[in-house]
């Protein structure tokens, strides 16, 4: 039992979490304009992997569901509410109105966003394969 060897391939380990993580996203250059929207701060990335994640499921995502996809801690009501509203001005996020209630909205990905989104988890998931090899 070697507790230097375990901590260096553990530290080894995450340092090409790390590296591989970092050059798929904001060490991307070629990074499509929405993906660097929403890496460009904590919050905003959070709100990207809980919203898609909530889409991919299949859920329904009201303006309220939305803006309580990421826990308080991390931004405001405000803030929360204005990064899906400039998501939605942007493009990103398109905005309806619900079937049923007409006073509530709902929100999706918009294509390009899908596209983006599926690409850079693409990108990551290859270069961790290429990383194990």
């Amino acid at each position: 039992f070697n507790i230097y060897k375990i901590m260096t391939d553990k530290l080894k380990r995450a340092q090409k979490i790390i590296d591989n993580i970092y050059s798929t996203t904001i060490g991307n250059a070629s990074n499509p304009p929405s993906m660097s929207f929403y890496q460009s701060d904590t919050y905003r990335f959070f709100f990207l992997l809980s919203f898609m994640h909530e889409y991919f499921k299949g859920s329904d995502i009201s303006q309220e569901y939305a803006i309580s996809l990421v826990p308080k801690k991390y931004a405001s009501r405000i803030k929360r509410l204005q990064v899906l509203k400039h998501s939605v001005h942007l493009g990103y996020i398109n905005e309806t109105q619900s079937l049923v209630d007409k006073r509530r909205r709902m929100y999706t990905p918009s294509d390009s966003m899908i596209k983006d989104f599926l690409e850079m988890t693409e990108s990551v998931s290859t270069f961790s394969e290429r990383k194990a090899s």
